[in-house]
Formats: structure tokens, sequence, C-alpha cells
């Protein structure tokens, strides 16, 4: 059966998250473009993503399979971007497809991801940036939070950034970078990219640096907290509307054998 990678944008905020759960009235982002892709192939698809995104966080580029009973002769020139148009909201876009080979799997063939969370920073909020970024009134001192930040680089254990419901095997992961920048005047930006993310991770790291800077602690307290391997050391979770998911990296070799539709 031919495989079809593809990625895809989304706005968060009116879903219960990437996966179908039970959360009242909403749907969930998976769920949305499964029964568009269904109507489309004409059956049954089982949907893959590089990992799950939670109520109301966005994605840039998050990266999907499925398999389909088309022939692959039938996909020559078949371009599901335009297809999927008609059954999609506009808060959900397929940027770009191609046929992948058998041996590439968006949730087990990746290397590392990048998360950017936005932070509108000024005295009072915003009515169109709501959606995408968390209001911050106290004035942020991007030195400091880079400080903290430095404690996350390297490979070690952060089960203290690990929020409950999901097991995983081992919570050591490993993060390459980890930076606080401002994206314009009074909009900061927080870029961490890593190997793998446990639970609400990044969320937790950015909501625990906010605490400290509110709480006027010393950027080391990122280290202990890290060092204590316990989720009542860090603060709560920053809210999920400023986490946007921006890139997924495969294999070179791996992305070199996936051909465009």
């Amino acid at each position: 059966m031919p495989r079809i990678k593809f990625t895809v944008s989304y706005d968060g905020t009116d879903y219960c998250g990437w996966q179908r759960q039970n959360h009242g009235d909403k749907s969930s982002v998976s769920q949305t473009i499964q029964s568009g892709l269904e109507k489309i192939f004409g059956h049954p698809i089982s949907l893959f993503a590089s990992g799950r995104t939670d109520a109301g966080v966005h994605a840039l580029n998050q990266v999907c399979h499925f398999d389909t009973e088309w022939p692959e002769s039938r996909l020559e020139g078949f371009d599901l971007k335009r297809a999927m148009r008609a059954h999609l909201p506009t808060s959900i876009l397929i940027k770009r497809a191609w046929l992948a080979p058998d041996d590439f799997h968006s949730t087990l063939s990746p290397e590392k991801k990048t998360y950017r969370y936005l932070i509108n920073n000024t005295p009072s909020q915003s009515v169109f940036l709501g959606r995408y970024a968390t209001w911050e009134r106290t004035p942020l001192d991007l030195d400091y939070l880079n400080s903290c930040s430095s404690f996350l680089v390297g490979n070690q254990d952060f089960k203290s950034f690990q929020s409950v419901g999901t097991p995983v095997a081992h919570t050591i992961r490993t993060i390459e970078s980890a930076i606080w920048e401002w994206r314009r005047p009074q909009i900061a930006q927080f870029t961490i990219t890593g190997t793998g993310f446990l639970k609400q991770m990044v969320r937790n790291i950015v909501g625990t640096q906010l605490l400290l800077a509110r709480k006027g602690l010393p950027a080391e307290t990122m280290r202990e907290i890290l060092s204590a391997q316990d989720r009542r050391r860090a603060g709560p979770p920053a809210p999920p509307q400023g986490l946007f998911l921006m890139r997924v990296y495969y294999p070179t070799g791996l992305d070199n054998k996936c051909r465009e539709l």
C-alpha cells in the first residue's frame, strides 16, 4: 500500500487537541483531518503524526502519514493539498505532501523537534494576540530567562517537567538549544529544540521560568528543580495558546526517499 506523508499547520484554539478524545462538543485535529481523507480516498484511514499537541496548542509544521488502498499510479499528479481544501475548516491547512517509503513513520522516525512559545509582554491584554500568545504583564528580563534556560541544555532527566497522563519508559531527554529572544518589541519568544519531549514539558518549563522571574529567585533554582526530579518542585504549566510545534526533523536519507506529490 502506498504511504503518503504530509505537513499540516493548524490553529488549535477550537480543538480538544491532536488526539481523538471525549471533550464535549469539541473535535480533535486528527479526527477532522482523518474524516476529510476518508471522504477523498473512500476507505478507512489510520492517521499517524509526529506527536500529540494539547488542546489549544498550534502547529506550523506537524508531520503526518497514512497508507492508502489507491494504487501508486492513481496518485501520480494527485494534489492532496487542493483536494483537502473542501473538507477542512480554515483553521487547518495541508501544506505539502509526498509519497514516502515503507520505512518512513511520522511518529517513530523523527530525530528532533523544535517548539516555540510566544508571550505578549505588555501592560494590557491584546484582543488580537489572545489566541496565539500568552499575556504577561510583568516586564520580562530575557537575560535572566536565558540564564535559567542554560541549565536545560544537554542530556538529563526532565521528570520535574513531566505532567501525568502518558506513560514513558524513562524521562531522560536531550535538549540541543533553549533560547529566549524578542520577536519584536514586547513579544518574547522561547525556542527549544530537542530529541524528544515529555507530556506538557515545554509548557511546564516556560511556566516554571516565569514563576521564578516573578518571585525574583536566582536562575540557579532551575538547576535545583531539574536535579530534584519532582514535578512538585516546578511551576504550573504555561497556558496552551502560546505554544507552537515549529518543525520536525527526520533523517536526511529518509527525507531524500520521499517524492513530492
